[in-house]
């Protein structure tokens, strides 16, 4: 399976009662797939805002998505947590939903050892029969995914890669020890051009949201050879990579939509619209 270089973790558009607004849902899809040539999209992550979703509500968009891409982009299902047997509760219900792929987020909170990650990601894999990718964010989840970890791991057969949000020196050492089969992506939209450099695949992307096709554009660009085109797309697009995460993800990145016309709604508690100041740092920031 492959997922392509451009991934985006997209949101989930909700209307004014807090509920999932499944046409605009639809528009998003459509919208991220045509204009924004997403290769995959990954539904219910932590752009999606998972903390907040019922399984009830997982399940149905592992669904809605699977049926409104029709094969134009791979869906790949957020079915990771902190507890391994609700991972794999989960991640049995998005197979049987017809989704390509599973993202498994590094356990938050609980803190488990290096063995422990291993076997909570080899009980996930077990559990279904799509490529699964890991995803390690120590900014959210508190621990790293070693890179000895992500090496062992990546002598299961179905784990395919790795979406690492740690740092350029981790990801050059896993592009450069991994099998052939497991592609290394990053998590970080400004690290996308360094990643590609330094033997990685591509980006799992906020930012592409709004600017994806010139993240593509500069992806081929790389691949191409025309590395100097790339360096200044990448330039180019360094203010929105940065920008979208002036607020804590997503809720810029909603706004930002909504400024272009996709009516995605606000984001559910804890976390709050942008402020006065932040929404007029987002609406110049779209304007430049």
């Amino acid at each position: 399976m492959d997922f392509g270089r451009l991934i985006t973790a997209m949101v989930t558009p909700f209307d004014k009662q807090q509920e999932i607004d499944w046409g605009q849902t639809a528009k998003l899809i459509d919208y991220l797939i045509e204009e924004q040539r997403s290769d995959s999209l990954v539904v219910c992550g932590t752009t999606g805002e998972s903390p907040t979703l019922s399984d009830e509500e997982k399940l149905a968009l592992f669904r809605f998505a699977v049926k409104q891409s029709n094969g134009r982009a791979k869906i790949i299902a957020g079915t990771g947590s902190n507890d391994t047997r609700h991972s794999v509760h989960l991640t049995k219900l998005a197979e049987e939903a017809g989704v390509d792929g599973i993202l498994a987020v590094t356990p938050y909170y609980n803190k488990p050892s290096q063995e422990g990650l291993y076997q909570h990601f080899k009980a996930m894999a077990e559990a279904t029969k799509l490529p699964v990718l890991l995803y390690n964010i120590p900014g959210r989840s508190v621990i790293n995914l070693s890179v000895e970890t992500t090496l062992r791991l990546a002598q299961i057969p179905n784990i395919v890669g790795t979406k690492d949000c740690a740092n350029l020196e981790q990801l050059t050492v896993i592009a450069t020890a991994a099998p052939a089969h497991f592609k290394v992506y990053s998590g970080d939209d400004s690290m996308t051009l360094a990643t590609l450099a330094i033997g990685g695949y591509g980006i799992v992307s906020v930012s592409s949201h709004i600017i994806g096709s010139t993240m593509k554009s500069m992806i081929e660009a790389y691949l191409q050879g025309d590395v100097k085109h790339a360096a200044e797309l990448h330039q180019q697009s360094f203010p929105m990579f940065k920008g979208l995460f002036e607020c804590p993800n997503p809720v810029a990145v909603k706004y930002a939509l909504g400024l272009r016309g996709l009516s995605v709604g606000g984001v559910r508690l804890p976390l709050v619209a942008p402020s006065e100041a932040e929404a007029l740092f987002l609406q110049n920031l779209l304007n430049n």
